[in-house]
C-alpha cells in the first residue's frame, strides 16, 4: 500500500489536537496521528477497514 494523496480529520474527532486523519487508499484505507504526522501512518485492506468502521457504530469497543 502507498500513502493517500489527501488526508481528512473524522467529522467526530475532537476540536482539539487528540484526534487522527484519514486517508483513502485503493484497497484500503490509511490512519496517522494529527498532532504526529511525520512518524508515518497505518494501513489497513479495506476488509480490515471495514469491519473496523463496523465495530465502532456498534459499539464494540468498551
Amino acid at each position: 500500500m502507498t500513502t493517500p494523496h489527501t488526508w481528512r480529520k473524522p467529522t467526530r474527532s475532537s476540536t482539539g489536537n487528540a484526534c487522527v486523519e484519514v486517508g483513502r487508499l485503493a484497497d484500503g484505507a490509511a490512519v496517522r496521528d494529527t498532532k504526529n504526522r511525520t512518524v508515518g501512518h497505518l494501513t489497513t485492506s479495506r476488509t480490515q477497514w471495514t469491519a473496523f468502521i463496523a465495530a465502532l457504530k456498534t459499539d464494540r469497543f468498551d
